[in-house]
């Protein structure tokens, strides 16, 4: 089955700071962490609030889903920590 995306939520881990967000492979679930300093753009990410880093993974989430989708297909594991220095 191909990986999608039904639930479009995601949260922020204020510990490890990071974007948490679900795939689904059929019934299988696929848990996703990108960290914020992936996200940060032209602000430094360590001055920038949750809310911040919510916003630009919004507006950056068809990339982010692109990205996941090649890192499912080439590990298969149900956890997987995004590197998104290729967008």
């Amino acid at each position: 089955m191909a990986l999608s995306f039904p639930n479009q939520a995601r949260s922020y881990d204020e510990v490890n700071r990071r974007i948490r967000f679900l795939g689904h492979d059929g019934m299988f679930e696929v848990r996703f962490l990108v960290p914020v300093e992936m996200l940060a753009g032209d602000q430094p990410y360590r001055t920038a609030s949750p809310g911040d880093h919510l916003k630009a993974f919004d507006a950056l989430r068809p990339d982010i889903q692109k990205a996941a989708e090649k890192a499912y297909k080439a590990t298969r594991q149900n956890l997987i920590v995004l590197d998104l220095r290729a967008l």
